[in-house]
């Protein structure tokens, strides 16, 4: 077995070429004051419908119940700022779901991974994570040294800004931790919290998860959406960008050159009347890899339809 010092540059020589903007690497433990956070998270009632943020919290805060015998935790991002976007009058998509769901695209790259370290390192027990089990993969981002909270939830790189995914990958294999994110760097910016149409940000890195229009557009399966947020919807038809569109790190954003997130030319030029005539058979077959699939035809044309002509 090399040495754990090798062993961890090998693991983030290959998680560049895999095409990961950064790889951080964290002592896999309980995380005590997560689970504190996420506890009053929960019973501020901020998951709104989201029934299953209830389920597993002790599988959330420690990864060894995850992996049995869990050493280290691997956190991955993977840049998906597109270099084109949306027209100005087209009904808004996050940009994240522009192009193939990532869930597929990351799950891939994972399980490569898993298989340069069985083949180059040693037969290890691990197990990829993207949105797939219960993670926090914020907090091991911090963990990892890979950036800060921001006050919109979000995980910041000074490098890089926001729009990327977090992958998480749990092994038992001993590693070299990095030191982890001690620093803010938000300073006194609230750009974030004023520009959220819903006031879903009610205090610095708390999300009201319930008022989001990420949630609302997404998560909430309700035959309508309620009527308190039907005029501050600004447009949005399958989650929101305005915390993260107004963020100033995000000036350093650089074009992503993943090209299985090249966008679906139909996110990005279908006007309003085009969503209003789009038969469920048109959808699913337009939309069969995208992320917009997990509304639904129905709870996308929910959205649309709040959409003023």
């Amino acid at each position: 077995m090399l040495s754990a010092e090798k062993n961890t540059r090998l693991i983030k020589q290959e998680a560049s070429r895999l095409g990961f903007m950064s790889c951080g690497i964290a002592v896999a433990e309980h995380m005590t004051e997560d689970a504190i956070r996420l506890e009053q998270w929960l019973k501020n009632g901020y998951q709104g419908n989201m029934q299953y943020m209830e389920r597993h919290f002790d599988l959330r805060t420690d990864p060894r119940k995850l992996v049995p015998g869990a050493k280290s935790v691997i956190t991955l991002l993977l840049n998906y700022f597109p270099e084109e976007q949306q027209k100005a009058d087209a009904p808004k998509i996050a940009k994240y779901a522009y192009g193939t769901d990532y869930h597929f695209v990351i799950r891939e790259k994972l399980n490569e991974m898993l298989s340069f370290i069985n083949d180059h390192i040693g037969k290890v027990d691990g197990r990829g994570f993207v949105d797939s089990a219960p993670v926090l993969e914020r907090s091991w981002a911090v963990r990892s040294g890979l950036g800060w909270v921001g006050k919109n939830g979000n995980v910041i790189s000074r490098k890089a800004g926001s729009f990327f995914f977090i992958a998480t990958l749990i092994t038992d294999l001993y590693l070299l931790a990095d030191a982890p994110f001690a620093t803010d760097h938000c300073g006194t910016c609230t750009r974030c919290m004023d520009a959220c149409p819903t006031q879903a940000i009610v205090s610095p890195t708390q999300v009201d998860g319930s008022k989001c229009i990420s949630y609302l557009t997404i998560e909430l399966k309700d035959a309508l959406i309620p009527g308190e947020f039907h005029n501050k919807m600004e447009g949005w038809i399958f989650g929101c960008d305005i915390c993260q569109d107004v963020c100033p790190w995000n000036r350093f954003a650089t074009h992503t050159k993943e090209s299985a997130l090249t966008p679906i030319p139909e996110a990005l030029n279908l006007s309003l009347k085009e969503w209003e005539s789009m038969d469920e058979e048109m959808f699913n077959r337009t939309f069969k890899h995208s992320p917009l699939k997990r509304t639904k035809w129905k709870g996308v044309m929910r959205n649309v339809g709040l959409i003023k002509g």
